[in-house]
């Protein structure tokens, strides 16, 4: 995709922002690309079995299997050849009486050197390269999260938790926009059995946008009939993730764990697997294969949607198609490092992206107490 492409898709997106609050199906996504390259390789199905410092993100529930020491997480991708970067960047921080947990979680998807081509042409005619300048379009989000454990047992334990979070949205100088909102969730370990649910935006999720234009950008708007966009609230419905996993032990030194997740939206008809008006949902699965606590291989599939067959376009037939991800993981010491390998297209016309991500549990040296 070129960049003067890449900048006029998104000056298109800038201007169809309209001046009255509204839900919008599609508001702020790049938070549901998800996080760390284990959850990406399960095909994001994590609400009920995550319990690392990506759980800030998944369900902030999952936040209480961190109780003994303090853990950062790091991850980095980069999706349509390079053009658009995704970075994640967690940590973890357990309280003293390991009742709690707090995670502070930071989110950036961006766009980096877009042509503004505003100034490209002269008012003579003539062509000008010296007028082009690039500028960002990123997503930016903050996410503070706690969470408490409600119940331990032996053979059941409630966890709760809660994350507020701060978003901020840019499009070079011309637009700006921040945005604040409520995840909550909850996870039930029963034997075997994991049960989790996540709330997502609960108390709908807002971004409120402001625009800045010289009056000579507004001139060359006007002049190539765009509309100026004014300020503008953008509304992010609530959503609800609901899901379960379960533990096989095969031998003494390996394990499964299956986990099936399903998203459920409320804002009428989406090209889903189940597609009602108005709540539609978005089925998950995933398998992580334990070998000794060391080694992880790990797969799902997720995105479940209908499109017209490949090369089909005159009987205008459609198939289901859905996005396979695989990956694995390998725990030294403190130290792990995972790698996921995803779709983003579907399984027939791959865009297929690699996702590394590192989990450091900040253990201290017993040896300086003693």
């Amino acid at each position: 995709m070129k960049p003067t492409t890449i900048c006029l898709s998104l000056m298109m997106t800038l201007f169809s922002l309209s001046a009255f609050s509204q839900f919008r199906k599609y508001s702020n996504e790049f938070l549901n690309i998800g996080a760390g390259a284990r959850g990406l390789a399960m095909g994001g199905s994590q609400v009920a079995s995550v319990s690392d410092g990506t759980a800030g993100y998944w369900n902030p529930a999952g936040l209480t299997g961190i109780n003994d020491y303090a853990q950062i997480n790091l991850m980095h991708a980069e999706y349509f050849a390079g053009i658009g970067k995704y970075d994640y960047a967690s940590v973890a921080l357990p309280t003293s009486n390991k009742k709690r947990t707090l995670g502070f979680t930071g989110l950036r998807f961006a766009v980096d050197d877009i042509m503004n081509t505003l100034f490209l042409v002269e008012p003579d005619g003539s062509i000008n390269y010296n007028n082009i300048q690039s500028f960002s379009s990123a997503d930016y989000a903050f996410i503070f999260s706690m969470a408490q454990k409600l119940k331990e047992s032996e053979h059941k334990n409630i966890h709760f938790g809660m994350n507020a979070k701060v978003i901020h949205r840019s499009v070079g100088k011309f637009a700006k926009a921040w945005g604040f909102g409520l995840d909550a969730g909850i996870q039930i370990w029963h034997n075997k059995w994991k049960f989790g649910i996540t709330g997502r935006d609960i108390t709908t999720t807002f971004n409120a946008w402001s625009f800045s234009f010289t009056e000579k950008e507004k001139q060359v708007l006007y002049l190539t009939n765009n509309d100026i966009p004014v300020k503008s609230t953008e509304l992010t419905a609530p959503r609800l993730v609901l899901g379960v996993a379960r533990d096989f032990q095969i031998s003494k030194k390996l394990s499964l764990l299956a986990e099936a997740n399903v998203d459920l939206t409320f804002d009428g008809k989406r090209n889903t697997l189940l597609s009602a008006d108005p709540v539609s949902a978005d089925p998950k699965l995933g398998l992580e294969l334990n070998i000794s606590n060391v080694f992880y291989l790990r797969g799902g599939i997720n995105n479940f949607q209908r499109a017209l067959a490949d090369g089909d376009t005159l009987n205008q037939k459609r198939v289901w198609i859905y996005q396979p991800s695989a990956g694995a993981g390998f725990k030294l010491n403190n130290v792990t490092i995972d790698y996921a390998y995803t779709n983003l297209a579907n399984q027939s016309n791959p865009l297929f992206t690699h996702v590394f991500s590192l989990r450091l549990n900040l253990v201290p040296d017993k040896r300086k107490n003693q």
